[in-house]
């Protein structure tokens, strides 16, 4: 009956963490252990790991499970302990739980030395508190008990350090103090040797900013669910004034300020409040700030543990156990008490227990322990291995087997222990030989079976609970026989191939056949018209796939069945394609410029991938571009890049393509989106010119830069010029990123001032480059001449040089000249155009054709930033390039004559020539 089912021990209490006052009237501790089990448990206890001697020691005794300290002190009994219980089918460890003890020394004696500061200076009375356990609260009298010191914003007291801190004395601070430490536990209060505090005469202490006396660490590590409290407190006149704020997001709303803000608590803490906080300390001197980090941690705690087992001896044993924690808690594994090892037939992972071929010896209480630094945590249950006699659960078997082939006779009873099997057939024992043989499985295989191994086979299986018998009966036909050909194709995705199944078999059975694909029967409907079944012969069947598909690829069987046999034929069909997409890209890390993705790899449907290309998106993109990355290229085997030369503060997002001999396969999804940094505007305004405008402007203009390169908040342009020949720059900012022209007006200009002008950029980050210096001009007063004195010459049959006037100095003056020319048979439209390269009266133009006229004007040009604006044009001039084959003129000058009505000017020659010598 259930009552007195026997089992191992189980707990039902386990030592808790403790804390004795030392001070108290009964030095006795109790450390509380109960276990159930039948037979009941017998307990011992282990102290730091150390089993203890209940008899040998006279301060210890057990009442159940109990431990009982008697004349408990802090240097022998502080610790861990922990409860084993044990009964004969096991033993049990409980956690192990901490005794500490509580107490509070006093202070050291000593004088304590006065304290003397300016009025208006900060001060640091410091405590030095006794030797104590646990926490203190300290609190400060003031010149008597019970005046104590109010804290305010000017006056803090650390229940880290104890010490008394005042940012700004006042006359009214000057007096004898004297430190309070409370034991939290116990309440007993001690006093420390008073401190005076006076004032010194030499004048009082100006304005000065904070100083951060009082922080909490650079690193807090915290416990989940604890209350967390941060100090910071300032020295400084004014007082200073302390606000907090965590750095990438916001103050829990739970937090609590205390004590003028100096203290930030946060009750029940979570992974979530974890992070950066500061806190900022400020007057109208200046400001100071303190940054530190809040890491929680938590105990492990159970996921899943493990349920009593009961095995067949033989069988496998598999047990896990899972646990959470920070830091991620580690396994280890105990037997009745004992770390088990690993062996042979024992393996741990990561919480898994597997045992192979379980042993009455491995029947017993077992334990998982998951632990990090802050704790472990036990689970427990049995493992009981069972016995029974043998049962068979299949009535006889009839066999049909091929000639020929081999048989296999299964015995298979339900035992434990394994039982020892022997076969028979009629009433003779079978004595394995080379053709019969005994499996390790108890299997009868006969090989090559004839006619003649027809009949009925007896298996019998006992052991030590008891036996049974299964009886298997044995025909023997003609065998079949079954091809698939090719057995092994690789195909490209598009291709067609053919797989032929032939079978020979008796003639007197009939044949049916099945396609299958990877075990499945396949559906000829179904799949597109890619397959097509082929009867050929009765005894041939093809199956031809078109076009195939990267999912065709597979293990295809050709099935054949009679009634005395069914056979498989199977062959391998892979299917080479481009790769599939890559798996999930993550932005590991962005800066202004460039971007740390990573992926995994999607299949390389069997032809290996040889390159990713890394592909981004934007507001600003035409759809997704391939971007450059480092390193270039990205080969297959990588699975993370740097996309670089991206755009500062602008939104993105990711993907990857894996590419393969046979082509580029489908990309990856899409990353989340993520915008780069702000970075300082890199590119300049382009096409900077300007002119024109109202008497006195000066008219500057530009191209707006793209919201893709203004890299941040706040963009605009910033127009700096000055007159030719001055020193500094006049600078305006133009805070409108649509901007495209600035007009300064100044009623001083002439009319034509030449000014250098550039144009910037600049957002919150800071100033972008200028772009290049233009020269623009002021705008016009009166019209610019033309160039005057005009005058062409021939020089051979392909050269013409032509010369003229400076134009006047003047608010036109131009930056060079441009001289046009064109045959006079021609349209004006046909014309050419060159220009002089600076301020030269001169130029030769050059490839012309023999003995031709050409007319030819000349006309200054200015440039106002990147557009030149043209003067006036001289009148046009002719001149007759030579013949081919004319001497070279040894002299030769021009004679001209300018006509009105015609506005023509006709050169005349005089030359004196010197034979040309070939």
């Amino acid at each position: 009956s259930m009552c007195n089912e026997e089992f191992g021990p189980v707990f039902v209490q386990e030592p808790d963490d403790a804390i004795f006052p030392l001070h108290s009237e009964e030095k006795k501790v109790m450390m509380s252990c109960e276990a159930r089990g039948n037979p009941a448990p017998a307990y011992s206890w282990f102290i730091n790991g150390t089993e203890v001697d209940i008899e040998a020691v006279y301060r210890y005794s057990l009442i159940d499970g109990n431990l009982i300290i008697t004349n408990a002190s802090e240097t022998a009994d502080y610790g861990r302990y922990q409860c084993k219980a044990e009964n004969s089918y096991g033993t049990v460890l409980s956690r192990d739980a901490l005794l500490q003890f509580t107490y509070l020394g006093s202070f050291s004696g000593r004088t304590r030395g006065g304290v003397s500061v300016r009025e208006g200076q900060g001060v640091v009375l410091m405590c030095t508190p006794p030797p104590h356990s646990p926490e203190i609260i300290y609190t400060w009298v003031f010149n008597e008990f019970p005046s104590f010191v109010a804290e305010d914003s000017r006056r803090f007291i650390s229940q880290v350090t104890g010490n008394l801190y005042v940012s700004k004395v006042q006359p009214s601070d000057v007096g004898s103090y004297i430190c309070l430490v409370k034991n939290t536990v116990t309440n007993a209060r001690v006093l420390s040797p008073p401190t005076p505090l006076t004032l010194r005469t030499d004048g009082i202490m100006g304005e000065y900013e904070p100083k951060i006396e009082v922080h909490f660490p650079q690193s807090v590590l915290a416990a989940r669910g604890v209350t967390v409290s941060l100090e910071c407190f300032a020295l400084g006149n004014p007082v200073p004034t302390i606000t907090w704020r965590k750095m990438n997001g916001n103050i829990p709303k739970k937090a609590r300020l205390r004590k003028s803000q100096a203290v930030l608590e946060i009750p029940n803490v979570q992974l979530e409040d974890s992070g950066t906080y500061e806190c900022k300390a400020e007057n109208p001197r200046g400001g100071t700030a303190f940054k530190g980090h809040i890491q929680i941690y938590t105990f492990p705690q159970w996921i899943s543990t493990i349920n009593d087992s009961q095995l067949d001896s033989g069988d496998q044993l598999h047990w896990e156990c899972k646990a959470t924690g920070i830091p991620r808690p580690t396994y280890r594994w105990l037997r009745n008490g004992e770390l088990i090892t690993p062996q042979s037939r024992v393996e741990m992972v990561n919480g898994e227990l597997i045992i192979q071929k379980v042993q009455q010896a491995d029947s017993g209480m077992y334990q998982c322990v998951a632990e990090n630094k802050y704790g472990a945590i036990y689970c427990s249950a049995e493992l009981t291995i069972l016995a029974s006699p043998p049962v068979f659960s299949l009535k006889p078997v009839r066999l049909i087997a091929t000639l020929g082939k081999d048989v296999l006779l299964e015995c298979k009873p339900r035992a434990s222990p394994k039982p020892r099997v022997t076969w028979r057939r009629g009433d003779r024992r079978i004595h394995p030989s080379r053709r019969i043989m005994l499996l390790r499985n108890n299997t009868l295989r006969i090989i090559n079976s004839s006619r003649s191994d027809e009949g009925d086979y007896v298996c019998r299986a006992e052991n030590q609970f008891g036996s049974a018998e299964m009886t298997a009966m044995l025909r023997v036909k003609e065998a079949m026989h079954v091809e698939l050909s090719p057995c092994k194709v690789e195909v490209t995705v598009g291709e067609s191939v053919v797989l032929s199944c032939k079978v020979s078999h008796d003639p007197s059975l009939d044949v049916a056949f099945q396609w299958l694909l990877n075990q499945q029967p396949l559906n000829f409907q179904q799949e597109g018209g890619h397959f097509e079944y082929i009867q050929r012969q009765s005894s041939t069947v093809d199956l031809m796939i078109r076009s195939i598909l990267l999912q065709h690829a597979g293990k295809y069987s050709c099935r054949a069945q009679t009634s005395a046999d069914t056979l498989f034929a199977e062959a391998e069909v892979l299917v080479r394609g481009p790769p599939g997409p890559p798996g999930v890209v993550i932005v590991e890390e962005i800066t202004d410029t460039t971007a740390t993705l990573s992926w995994s790899g999607g299949v390389d449907n069997h032809s290996p991938i040889s390159s990713y290309n890394l592909q981004a998106r934007s507001p600003f993109s035409l759809g997704w571009q391939t971007l450059r990355t480092d390193p270039e290229p990205v080969t297959g085997d990588m699975e993370s890049a740097m996309a670089v030369d991206l755009n500062p503060w602008v939104d993105y997002e990711f993907r990857v393509v894996a590419s393969n001999a046979i082509g580029t396969g489908d990309p990856s999804a899409p990353s989340r989106g993520v915008r780069t940094k702000e970075a300082v505007p890199s590119v300049a305004p382009a096409n900077v010119s300007g002119g024109n405008g109202r008497r006195h402007e000066l008219v500057t203009s530009w191209e707006p830069v793209s919201e893709e390169f203004q890299n941040g908040e706040g963009f605009g342009y910033i127009v700096a010029f000055r007159a030719n020949g001055t020193r500094g720059w006049k600078e305006k900012m133009v805070t409108s990123a649509d901007s495209t022209t600035y007009k300064y007006r100044d009623e001083t200009f002439p009319p034509l001032t030449p000014f250098e002008v550039k144009v910037g950029v600049y957002n919150n980050k800071g100033d972008g480059p200028f772009s290049g210096v233009v020269t623009v001009y002021s705008a016009e007063g009166e019209p610019r001449d033309a160039p005057s004195e005009v005058k062409a010459s021939s020089i051979s049959s392909k050269e013409i040089k032509v010369t003229w006037r400076q134009i006047n100095p003047g608010p036109g003056r131009p930056r060079g000249y441009e001289v046009s020319y064109r045959k006079d048979s021609e349209q004006e439209e046909s014309g050419k155009k060159k220009k002089t390269a600076g301020n030269e009266t001169s130029m030769v133009l050059t490839g012309l054709e023999g003995n031709s006229v050409y007319v030819i004007t000349v006309r200054g040009f200015n440039s106002i930033g990147q557009a030149t604006h043209t003067l006036a044009a001289s009148p046009p001039s002719s001149a007759q390039t030579r013949k081919d084959n004319e001497y070279t003129p040894h002299t030769s000058h021009a004679v001209c004559k300018y006509t009105p009505h015609t506005n023509h000017t006709v050169c005349k020659y005089i030359t004196s020539y010197q034979p040309y010598c070939m």
